[in-house]
């Protein structure tokens, strides 16, 4: 008689109880499934699954939204504490900055204090932070807020998605990753467009403020529910070697990403001193922690190719994620007058898209090659890059719709196959200080990505802006007739002829810079979808596509 196993247990014969006899006929695969979805709830271990992913999500949705929000009320920022644009980038810089520094140690945090102590405790950091943030009356007291905010911040990411990786069951570590997911892909979007309605119907300190009720609520399902990890082994010494050494690196390189625009990349000594800073650091860091036995970052895990690629790859997802974030709210606001919130109603729709593509292939993980959902995600963002890159001035919501859809839809089926497939050869133990690596590359590749973005954006308008003005300088007879045309309405408005001569040439000069700067958009639309294309080729080092779950019942096999 046929029968079917399932983690150990005969189906045929129950779960434990007396042989059925052999004349029982064996169980269908739903009978099975049923059975298992029984266990599962039984299972102590899984009862809170997802009371568990409802609070891990919610805090790091929080920290991301963090992320963007304070954006879209920097004037107003400024106006009431007194600062100049190039002070009150702190506010996001040293946010920024204390982020990518706490991710790559999270793991060994989490360890060190125990998971539910560590990750509790960061929340609570970052709502104290938020609150401290909406009271400051100075600029000093803001930043220094901030990059308090940021150290708590970044345990939120990291650690809430190796939590979901331990507290889902095999069959169902897709669902909790989808959900983290979501928010990973929610949180920018959401940022601005709930930023602008703050500010609008309320005050710059709200942005703040509305993180306190939302993060106790968290940290209270965090500590009811979160459990220390049954695999994790704490340090008995400190990295401090370590701990300096990443703060340099990372510090230095995300503080280059930063500002390098502003001060014209390595023509500024600053910006070249960063460098030299965080590159030498970062070769001395590899050198210390792989001599060290108890490492604050254990770089011997990328010794599994699958890490390693999909580390690789998800800096050319930040890449290509971010960069994308953040350029289609600047052609939207500065080409078309959208306010924050109407921009974050446009794009909205693409998120939910996403979070639907999510839900639907999350259960299915595992059960496919995920190189197939990659590689099928990679070609549809660059199809929506292409169709984007066909904008033009009277282009507006209404034509973004489906490229914004076909996006959601393409990160959706990139998102979870790629981290679970990266995590496939991982230990219990290691899950920590890999899900480490990936979000640290991810945001640095987000980084790296607004970066080159926003300098070649400038640049491509200044070299479209110059031609284009060719054609205006040398008497092109369609311009010219523009030229005049335009004088001529402003004449008959009362104007006199110099006036309306030279409001005629303004005119004139701000269509040309418009019309350059869509041009530049479109380079950069078709920059960003063959970047993320180019890097497809990395799914060749991958041993295998599939996304191996690392649940409980995978682990315990360890």
């Amino acid at each position: 008689m046929a029968t079917l196993v399932v983690d150990g247990v005969d189906e045929a014969r129950g779960s434990g109880g007396p042989a059925a006899g052999p004349s029982a006929p064996p169980l269908t695969p739903a009978q099975v499934a049923a059975r298992r979805k029984a266990e599962v709830n039984a299972d102590p271990r899984y009862a809170n699954r997802y009371l568990i992913a409802i609070a891990v999500t919610m805090s790091a949705v929080l920290e991301l939204i963090d992320t963007s929000i304070v954006n879209v009320a920097i004037p107003h920022m400024m106006g009431n504490l007194g600062a100049t644009l190039d002070e009150i980038s702190w506010v996001s810089t040293g946010y920024i900055i204390a982020n990518v520094i706490v991710i790559p140690m999270s793991g060994w945090l989490s360890n060190y204090f125990g998971r539910r102590r560590y990750l509790t405790g960061s929340i609570l950091l970052f709502v104290a932070a938020s609150f401290f943030c909406g009271a400051a009356t100075s600029l000093g007291g803001l930043v220094l807020w901030r990059v308090i905010q940021g150290l708590g911040g970044g345990a939120l990411l990291s650690t809430a998605q190796s939590t979901l990786f331990e507290a889902f069951p095999p069959e169902e570590v897709g669902v909790g990753q989808a959900m983290f997911g979501v928010g990973v892909m929610v949180g920018p979007t959401v940022g601005p467009t709930l930023g602008g309605y703050i500010v609008d119907n309320l005050s710059w300190p709200w942005i703040f403020y509305i993180n306190v009720p939302l993060g106790i609520l968290a940290a209270l399902m965090t500590w009811t529910y979160v459990r220390n990890s049954r695999f994790g082994q704490k340090a008995q010494s400190v990295d401090v070697v370590g701990i300096v050494l990443l703060t340099l690196a990372v510090g230095a390189l995300q503080w280059m990403l930063e500002r390098g625009e502003r001060f014209d990349w390595f023509e500024s000594p600053f910006i070249t001193t960063l460098g030299v800073v965080s590159a030498t650091s970062a070769v001395l860091l590899v050198w210390w922690e792989l001599r060290i036995p108890e490492p604050v970052i254990n770089f011997r895990v990328l010794k599994s190719r699958q890490l390693a690629t999909g580390v690789l790859f998800a800096g050319s997802l930040g890449l290509a994620l971010y960069g994308a974030v953040f350029v289609i709210p600047v052609f939207l606001q500065n080409l078309h007058g959208y306010t924050a919130q109407q921009t974050g109603l446009v794009i909205l729709p693409g998120a939910i898209a996403s979070a639907i593509t999510m839900a639907s292939i999350s259960r299915k993980v595992g059960k496919f090659d995920a190189r197939i959902s990659i590689t099928f995600g990679v070609c549809l963002f660059f199809v929506c890059m292409l169709w984007m890159s066909d904008m033009t001035l009277a282009s507006g919501s209404d034509e973004m719709f489906w490229p914004l859809i076909i996006r959601g839809f393409a990160m959706g089926l990139i998102f979870v196959p790629l981290t679970n497939a990266s995590m496939a050869e991982l230990s219990p133990q290691q899950i920590p200080q890999g899900t480490g690596m990936f979000n640290l590359m991810r945001q640095l590749g987000g980084s790296l990505g607004i970066a080159v973005i926003a300098t070649l954006l400038s640049r491509y308008t200044k070299v479209a802006k110059a031609i284009l003005t060719t054609h205006l300088v040398n008497g092109d007879p369609a311009t010219m007739e523009r030229l005049n045309m335009i004088t001529r309405g402003l004449e008959s408005r009362g104007i006199n002829a110099l006036q309306a001569k030279q409001q005629a040439l303004a005119l004139m000069d701000a269509s040309v810079t418009a019309q350059a700067s869509v041009i530049s958009f479109s380079k950069i639309y078709l920059l960003s979808g063959t970047t993320f294309l180019c890097a497809l080729p990395l799914l060749l080092f991958w041993k295998h596509g599939r996304g191996r779950p690392m649940g409980g019942g995978a682990a315990d096999a360890h």
